[in-house]
């Protein structure tokens, strides 16, 4: 039996069916400025992400698969000439802006917003040639806004329901995104919303297991976005009870555990995409405090990096099941994934090079010795008082080192590409050239100059695919 906070409120209208009416009616002239501003941000760096992805391991084997398979030129693969099935493109696509796990996170969610939401609006946009730049950014504040509204109303974290929210929960986002884009009414997007619930899937097993299908996960829920607008667009009857119905997303997923009040909450007056956060360090985000604090010490000026003895991280009970176990994986990553998901490995490469980059989650990286003598000397703990007060949530770090020469401590909340210490202008720009390096290609030297102005000037623009050619060989 549920008790009294965990039963959901009861509404008349089931909240697909609402959702879709505010997502299908949104217009760029009622979207705030900061929330357009939010928008345009997430794009430049989920671009940015996926420009780095367009080398990472696996991507050529999916993007060469879906190659192979061939069939109608609808949508293009970023960063390469390819053309295939808009579906195809936007699987490919959300796997390459994942595949570092340098993209957005809602520190509160606890998911990726930006990865399935911005390869289904592009490929929604290639499929219907009048949508404007003002459609695109619509579809992705609607979608934006569904994930985000999704995982902060969810009471159930993702260590105990076994499952990871940015490709649950991205299902829905990318379909709301997509139906928007292509011009989907009401009624048209709700269905599309029930057909994706058929699709939606996402384990956190793919982290623990330290699986190449982590970085695709993203990439199925946008591909699913893609096939459930263009089924709707032609009849196919989806679920109509998709979140709140007996056998619903809520009870069947998340055992009733969400705040159905939350979700409805001001919606088209308030946007909890205001509150995403952007990765300076292309790893789990359960990594960064820890990261920061880490960092703070090596600059402190007794500090010697040669001379630490050992280690602790103290952090929340899901962040350490998330980044500290299984502990012989964490303490000495195999994997890339794995390495992304280890406090001791990154802890271990900020104390020795003062930076976690691109450069350290590479199949040379992740096996330098020296990193990984010290990462066996680094430990994740639990913390009861941080674990009371944060919860689910990205957890705060305390890092305490000991060295020949005495101990060091220090403790960082909100690191750095949350809100409350944002990334600067200048921060995005130096990503967007890391990403270009690291993708391998030779990239026109105006690039960035050009896709700032066309994301800029996207409200305005007359055809959505100006941008996405920028991004097309």
């Amino acid at each position: 039996m549920l008790d009294s906070t965990t039963a959901p409120q009861i509404f008349d209208e089931e909240f697909g069916t609402h959702y879709a009416a505010f997502a299908a009616a949104l217009l760029v002239s009622d979207i705030p400025a900061a929330v357009l501003a939010a928008a345009r941000e997430n794009l430049f760096d989920t671009l940015a992400c996926a420009i780095a992805g367009s080398s990472a391991h696996g991507v050529d084997t999916v993007r060469d698969l879906v190659e192979g398979w061939g069939g109608r030129p609808e949508a293009g693969i970023l960063c390469s000439s390819i053309r295939v099935p808009a579906h195809h493109a936007a699987w490919v696509n959300g796997m390459m802006s994942h595949a570092r796990d340098y993209d957005d996170t809602h520190d509160a969610a606890v998911l990726h917003a930006g990865v399935s939401i911005i390869p289904a609006a592009l490929a929604a946009a290639q499929l219907a040639p009048a949508a404007s730049g003002a459609d695109l950014l619509a579809g992705i504040v609607a979608g934006l806004e569904l994930i985000c509204r999704l995982g902060v109303s969810t009471r159930i974290s993702i260590i105990e329901s076994g499952l990871m929210y940015t490709s649950l929960f991205g299902y829905f986002g990318a379909t709301a995104a997509a139906a928007r884009v292509m011009g989907l009414d009401a009624a048209q997007t709700a269905n599309a919303l029930g057909i994706a619930y058929s699709q939606a899937a996402g384990t956190h097993q793919v982290t623990r297991d330290g699986a190449s299908t982590k970085r695709m996960q993203p990439g199925f829920a946008a591909k699913a976005a893609l096939l459930s607008v263009q089924m709707s667009l032609r009849g196919v009857q989806g679920v109509v009870r998709t979140f709140e119905g007996i056998d619903g997303l809520f009870r069947s997923y998340l055992d009733n555990r969400v705040d159905t009040g939350r979700l409805r909450q001001g919606l088209g007056q308030s946007y909890e995409m205001l509150d995403l956060s952007y990765k300076p360090y292309p790893c789990c985000r359960f990594n960064h405090p820890a990261i920061e604090a880490a960092l703070a010490i090596r600059r402190h000026p007794g500090f010697d990096p040669a001379r630490v003895r050992s280690a602790v991280v103290h952090l929340t009970h899901d962040a350490y099941q998330a980044v500290c176990t299984p502990e012989d994986i964490r303490h000495a990553p195999r994997t890339i994934v794995q390495a992304q998901f280890s406090i001791p490995y990154t802890v271990a490469c900020a104390l020795l090079d003062g930076e976690v980059a691109l450069r350290h989650f590479t199949e040379e990286g992740i096996r330098n010795p020296d990193v990984l003598a010290l990462a066996a000397r680094i430990d994740g703990r639990v913390d009861a008082a941080i674990d009371q007060e944060w919860s689910r949530n990205i957890s705060p770090a305390i890092v305490t080192v000991d060295t020949e020469l005495g101990r060091f401590e220090h403790r960082i909340d909100y690191p750095k590409g949350h809100p409350k210490s944002r990334m600067t202008a200048a921060d995005f720009d130096a990503k967007l050239a890391g990403c270009m390096a690291a993708s391998g290609l030779a990239w026109p030297a105006d690039l960035p100059r050009r896709l700032h102005a066309a994301i800029d000037g996207l409200h305005a623009a007359p055809d959505a695919n100006t941008l996405i050619g920028l991004l097309t060989l």
